[in-house]
């Protein structure tokens, strides 16, 4: 990779800009290039070596098939988790985590398949059979269903690696991996604990632009492993 490119792309997007100096957590320290402002400004190529190194780990995750969850709950990050996730037809969480999706998978895997199941009924016409009252009651259940679990509908099983937006905001999830040795990917601002992600990226994850800028260049290492693969 050209590191000038990459860094030059990384500042464009905002990528630099952390958090008030206030806010900084201890281990993101060695990251800092400076404050301007009271504002703490990543050094992007720290940055950049450890995109590098997701990089590395995302195309060999691609490579053997893996499934990724995406996860980013906040207004800003939501929509571009989502749309990055369908595009390489990954599961996603661009919502509230829901508490035991992976610590109780089971039973979040039986919820999904009521859900599946009342689709499928409803879709097919089956609900006839039903007095008008209880399909409301039915169509109330499937909306409730779908906004818990409609982007981890195609999990079958516990996901091979999780990618969060803002770790820091998503605890519950980073830990429920972590509880089942899950590699976490995170982009993280300066107010994470770095330590507690195995494939951190330190840098703004608060801007739409470099939120964007940074799942770009994971669905692209991606997708470029699995073409790989494919002409082999």
């Amino acid at each position: 990779m050209d590191t000038k490119k990459t860094i030059d792309s990384m500042f464009t997007a905002g990528a630099h800009f952390g958090l008030g100096r206030s806010r900084r957590h201890p281990t993101v320290a060695p990251f800092i290039f400076g404050t301007k402002n009271s504002t703490d400004i990543f050094d992007l190529e720290k940055t950049e070596a450890l995109l590098n190194k997701t990089r590395s780990f995302i195309a060999l995750l691609a490579k053997e098939g893996k499934t990724v969850l995406f996860v980013g709950g906040k207004k800003e990050a939501s929509q571009i988790v989502k749309n990055t996730a369908q595009s390489l037809n990954m599961p996603y969480v661009d919502g509230r985590w829901i508490g035991g999706t992976i610590t109780n998978f089971g039973q979040v895997r039986k919820r999904i398949e009521r859900y599946e199941k009342l689709t499928s009924d409803k879709e097919k016409g089956e609900l006839a059979k039903y007095t008008k009252r209880e399909r409301m009651l039915i169509d109330k259940e499937i909306a409730s269903l779908e906004k818990m679990f409609y982007g981890i509908v195609s999990l079958k099983k516990a996901p091979d690696a999780l990618f969060i937006i803002d770790p820091r905001r998503e605890k519950i999830a980073l830990k429920e991996a972590t509880d089942f040795n899950i590699p976490v990917i995170a982009l993280c601002s300066s107010d994470c604990n770095i330590s507690d992600v195995k494939y951190p990226i330190v840098g703004n994850d608060t801007s739409r632009t470099s939120i964007q800028y940074f799942l770009n260049e994971i669905s692209t290492a991606y997708q470029t492993s699995k073409k790989a693969q494919v002409t082999v």
